[in-house]
């Protein structure tokens, strides 16, 4: 018998298994053809330790060629020495740096919507710098899936990358009437260039066909609920402070499923030309900066629809002088005109007119620093310091020339810009905590804000008894609380506990003054407290008026041990649960164990998505170090 073995080299990777072991080899006959080319006879091969291997590749003749790979032929993969899978051809990685091309080892799984799974994929590599998969599932119960991917990085600092994953579905039976099919496709495209001469160029471009098929056929919960699909590419250059782009943009947002209602929205194409803040004289402290676009939007959804071009432009200067009153507080102040043109604007009934709209608008902000507030704790037993410190902070806005808010159609922020009368104000304190020579750590930090409103209507553009979204009220919150004229915004607190390591926390709360209750609960805490366990809650309420804000109520949960790539017993599990309509939306258990050279990590999932999904899956990983991995529970995917 000849035994032998080849350094095989692989960095880190998130989604392989890695291990150091060369591959060894073990043949009753070995003929040798020429210096890299050998034929093995009756031969077995393994990245585990030989003497007692977890899983071999039997086969009865084996060509080894080095520095490239072993091709195997009516070759069976073994697991404890018990025959597994056969194999008529199959190849493995025989040096360093090797990407072999070939067909990929197969999934296999089952879930009460898609039914048995089948599926495999051909890896192809012809360059150092390309490779590409193509893939099949097949689901008894629905159809057929493809999938792709295209990797490339032509030159140095650029990479292309291209992702497809489509559905072709039988659909689901029904009593009477036809099945109800929601295949469909997604792609992502993604580029990212540098050029010469600090041009930068990027891509990422994303669609999606149906709402419908995200829901039915995503692969996570995360990837399932995701309702807001944005594509972007632009060139852009940075030199002396100034900043110029070049941009397509879009937005689509799936707002209802039944019936389907989405919003998209495109600017494209589009210049932009700005510059930081620059002071022409040394010795003056006046400093100007202006930013400035030009070019086409369009807005389509299920009561408007503009032409496909729709000019716009913009240009808006700006003087900002800052002054200083020792080391009492800082004021900065801070003056903009700005001048707007639309190409098509709205009537009082909300049609479209075709007529041409300006927006000419004065803004002034002025903002109050006064000093931070410190004080210092020793704590000689620990041989610790802290630190508090209290910062006020406050800022006037005055914003007019918004005469015919309504008028605009809103392509993006710019149109919800509106006259306001404004003040806000706040407090940020931090704890700081530094341990012997190391640096100081953000311990705990809170953040408590609010804005007066001096013209609670804004100039008019509030409209009583609906929805208002615009500029200066989502400045503040995330979260639509204007349906009557406002005087005040929600007080918005923000308390975050970072010490680093073991834990962290962060605790939303917005109380209205005006409906005198808690609209917002939000809070989230990450625990390891012992080892590789960790424990995460993430909880969420909104319960303000519901006219502005649909009421809410969610809750995540996600425990385990350990990750999903290193060696020993891995698990999770975790929860997502409506409180309001009492739906556990996602459930799932994980479980793996990594040796040395392969490990096994089995699942458990659930999708309820009401109608259009509700899902068990079943599935199961055994994975090859430095190979991949044989099933249908893709590594590379997050839970959450």
């Amino acid at each position: 018998k000849v035994h032998g073995f080849l350094k095989l080299e692989r960095r880190p990777n998130p989604r392989l298994l890695v291990s150091r072991n060369p591959l060894y080899f073990e043949a009753e006959e070995v003929d040798r053809l020429s210096e890299q080319v050998y034929i093995l006879k009756h031969s077995w091969i393994t990245i585990c330790d030989p003497q007692k291997p977890t899983w071999q590749f039997f086969a009865p003749k084996a060509k080894l060629t080095v520095q490239q790979h072993v091709a195997m032929v009516n070759s069976n993969f073994r697991l404890y020495r018990i025959p597994l899978v056969w194999l008529p051809y199959a190849t493995a990685p025989a040096g360093e740096h090797v990407r072999e091309s070939g067909f990929l080892l197969p999934l296999i799984g089952n879930s009460t919507q898609k039914g048995f799974i089948f599926g495999d994929a051909f890896y192809w590599a012809p360059r150092t710098w390309f490779d590409t998969t193509l893939g099949f599932d097949y689901f008894s119960s629905r159809g057929t899936a493809q999938r792709g991917q295209i990797r490339a990085r032509p030159f140095e600092g650029t990479s292309i990358r291209y992702d497809y994953f489509g559905v072709i579905d039988r659909g689901i039976p029904q009593p009477t009437g036809p099945p109800i099919k929601q295949g469909g496709h997604q792609q992502t495209l993604e580029v990212q260039s540098l050029w010469h001469h600090g041009w930068r160029f990027v891509t990422d471009v994303n669609q999606l066909s149906s709402l419908t098929f995200q829901l039915a056929f995503g692969d996570t919960y995360s990837d399932a609920i995701n309702s807001e699909i944005r594509s972007a590419i632009f060139l852009t250059n940075n030199f002396h402070g100034f900043s110029f782009n070049v941009a397509s943009i879009s937005d689509r947002s799936y707002l209802e499923l039944t019936p389907p209602f989405n919003v998209y929205l495109r600017s494209e194409p589009e210049a932009r030309f700005s510059s930081v803040e620059q002071a022409p004289w040394q010795k003056l402290p006046v400093y100007f900066s202006f930013d400035s676009f030009s070019g086409a939007v369009h807005r389509e959804d299920q009561f408007l629809d503009t032409p496909n071009f729709v000019a716009r432009t913009e240009f808006a200067p700006k003087v900002t002088i800052p002054f200083h009153f020792h080391d009492l507080f800082g004021l900065t102040a801070t003056a903009a005109f700005r001048t707007t043109y639309y190409g098509d604007s709205l009537n009082a009934n909300s049609v479209l007119t075709g007529d041409s709209i300006t927006r000419n608008t004065g803004e002034f902000a002025l903002e109050l620093r006064p000093a931070t507030l410190e004080r210092f704790f020793d704590r000689p037993r620990t041989h610790r310091r802290y630190k508090h410190t209290i910062e006020p902070e406050a800022t006037y806005r005055y914003v007019t020339g918004v005469h015919n808010f309504a008028d605009f159609v809103r392509f993006d922020s710019n149109a919800t810009l509106t006259d306001t009368n404004e003040i806000e104000y706040g407090i940020v304190q931090h704890l700081f905590v530094k341990s012997g020579d190391a640096q100081p750590v953000d311990f705990l930090s809170w953040r408590l804000v609010q804005k007066h409103y001096f013209d609670p209507t804004f100039g008019g553009a509030l409209i009583p008894g609906q929805r208002n979204v615009f500029e200066a009220l989502d400045s503040i919150t995330a979260f639509a609380f204007a349906s009557t004229p406002r005087n005040w915004s929600p007080i918005v607190s923000d308390l975050k506990l970072t010490p680093g390591g073991h834990y962290d926390a962060e605790q939303i709360l917005e109380y209205d003054t005006q409906l005198h209750k808690l609209t917002t609960i939000g809070t989230l805490l990450k625990l390891k407290p012992y080892r590789e366990y960790f424990f995460t809650l993430a909880h969420f309420r909104l319960q303000g008026d519901p006219i502005v804000q649909p009421l809410t109520q969610q809750i995540r949960v996600m425990m385990g041990y350990g990750e999903l790539n290193t060696k020993g017993i891995n698990a999770s599990a975790g929860i997502s649960y409506d409180i309001n309509s009492g739906t556990l939306q996602n459930q799932f258990v994980q479980l793996g164990y990594n040796g040395g050279c392969c490990g096994l990590t089995v699942e458990y999932r659930r999708i309820n998505l009401g109608t259009v999904r509700d899902e068990n899956q079943f599935r199961v990983a055994l994975i090859l170090a430095n190979l991949g991995s044989f099933g249908n529970l893709r590594r590379q995917e997050r839970i959450y």
